[in-house]
């Protein structure tokens, strides 16, 4: 792809490119819910199906975040550093690979997980997915930050939203605390491997607000720039 079918695809800047890629990411985080009912559900079959779709969508993400890097003109004029905007990209590509890391992780194992933590899991991974969520409107933000010069209202109300994804992150942290004790409650269900697995799959579902946080940083770091 030229530079000039690059950018033709997605509008006189590349923020076009960052919103569709965050939103990519973003979809590949929300089929967790329906993938982790699956597991809940030992619908391996399912699971295995959904597991793909969210593969793919990672896929879809790399490309996009592949061609911004090799593409990107150097001489094109941009209101931000293109540094700057190529680290962006590389924080949200991280949501949709942690997704792929879960799903594949736990689908490897067919992973069980006891029903009497299915609540609380639950409640913790859309959280978790919630600041995903609002990391994708901070960015979706972009084309109205380009109107306005990165001035004025708008910049506040960005920066609003980045601190609503800290907010969200610092729930999370909470949430896998509570989530790890309740673990602890029915180690004895598990096979000492299934639980050392379930750990690191919690401890990953919670990267997802992390690598949100870390996405609201570089976009803060962009704007005070």
């Amino acid at each position: 792809m030229s530079a000039n079918s690059f950018l033709g695809v997605f509008g006189k800047s590349p923020f076009k490119a960052l919103e569709t890629h965050i939103d990519i990411a973003k979809s590949a985080s929300e089929l967790l819910v329906p993938f982790f009912e699956a597991v809940f559900d030992t619908d391996w079959t399912k699971a295995e199906s959904l597991r793909k779709e969210i593969s793919e969508r990672e896929r879809e993400a790399d490309t996009i975040k592949r061609e911004l890097r090799i593409q990107l003109p150097k001489g094109i004029f941009l209101p931000v550093d293109r540094a700057d905007l190529l680290e962006l990209i590389v924080q949200q590509d991280k949501i949709a690979n942690k997704s792929k890391d879960i799903a594949g992780r736990v689908i490897g194992r067919e992973l069980p997980i006891p029903q009497t933590l299915r609540e609380e899991f639950f409640t913790y991974l859309n959280r978790c997915i919630d600041a995903v969520r609002v990391s994708a409107k901070a960015i979706n933000e972009l084309d109205e930050l380009l109107e306005t010069g990165f001035k004025g209202r708008e910049v506040e109300i960005v920066e609003k939203i980045i601190s609503q994804i800290d907010s969200i992150e610092e729930d999370t942290d909470k949430m896998q605390i509570s989530l790890r004790f309740s673990v602890r409650q029915h180690e004895t269900e598990l096979s000492p491997i299934d639980a050392m697995f379930l750990y690191d799959v919690i401890e990953w579902v919670g990267d997802l607000a992390d690598r949100a946080e870390s996405v609201g940083g570089r976009l803060e770091l962009l704007l005070a720039r």
